[in-house]
This record gives structure tokens, sequence and C-alpha cells, in this order.
């Protein structure tokens, strides 16, 4: 029963190893200058004023060049459009592996000062990584508006 229970353990032990694997590769791939392309609403609604991550229209951030630093999860962008605070915003990410037989990552996205600390009280927001390669990342997010759930995707290519 002993040895059941060691194998058991270890099993585990091997299954947890492997998921940290995986979310290290996404983590490497993540690395380096990313720029936010386009963002897409649900049934073709472009003409609404959103603001992204309680910071700024998602108008600024299209063509924002983002930074992600996958040894200490650091990371910084810039908002681009005319008419737009160009001053970088600061943010501390990781990625959370959420179904290992698809592929399916959540990363959560903390925004900070430039000292890293949280301007949020501790908040942050969870995004689905629905898709990244070496060349395209794609962010969704849901929330709610209108009382309906409503998906935000962002498309990011890397520089």
């Amino acid at each position: 029963m002993k040895k059941i229970a060691i194998l058991f353990m270890a099993f585990g032990f091997l299954v947890s190893c492997k998921s940290s694997a995986v979310v290290n590769e996404a983590r490497k791939t993540m690395r380096g200058d990313w720029t936010l392309n386009s963002i897409e609403y649900p049934e073709g609604q472009e003409n609404l004023e959103v603001t992204l991550f309680n910071d700024t229209s998602a108008e600024c951030l299209e063509n924002s060049v983002w930074n992600f630093v996958s040894n200490n999860n650091r990371g910084s962008y810039v908002p681009s459009n005319m008419g737009c605070s160009n001053e970088p915003r600061y943010f501390i990410w990781s990625v959370a592996e959420m179904d290992a037989s698809g592929g399916n990552y959540d990363m959560m996205l903390k925004p900070t000062n430039e000292d890293y600390k949280s301007t949020t009280g501790n908040q942050g927001f969870r995004i689905n990584l629905t898709t990244l390669t070496t060349d395209v990342m794609v962010w969704e997010q849901t929330i709610n508006f209108e009382g309906r759930p409503f998906t935000i995707r962002m498309n990011f290519n890397k520089q």
C-alpha cells in the first residue's frame, strides 16, 4: 500500500513538472517585442468606445509596441496613435495553463508603476491566450457589456 501511495505521488510530481515545462515554453515564446496590430469586436461592432485595462482607449493601443521580459515576468507598452499619451505603461504578467490537451492558456496582467509596484490595489486582468506562435499572439478577453458576454480579440505580431 505504501508503494502505491509513493507511486501516485511520483506520478503527480511528474505531471506537474510537465505542465511547468509547457508554461515555461510559452513564456519563452512571448519574450521580446510585439506589435498590437488590431483589436476586434464581436459581430463587427467597430464603433464602440472601449477602454482597455482601465487605462486607455482601444484606438490608442492599436499599433502599440509591447515588451515582455520572461525571466522576471515584467513588461511595458506605449500607446501609439495621435492624440494619445505616449508615456510607457508597465505591468507584471504570468501564464497559466488551463487545458493541457488543447494548449489553452490564460495570462494574468497586472498594471504597475515604473518600479513594478501595483497601481490597482493588487487587481489585474485575466486574458485568454488563444494563439501563441513564434510570430503571432492572439488574446481574448470576455467582459460583460449590456448584460451579455462580450469578447474582445487583440492580435499581435512579433517584431
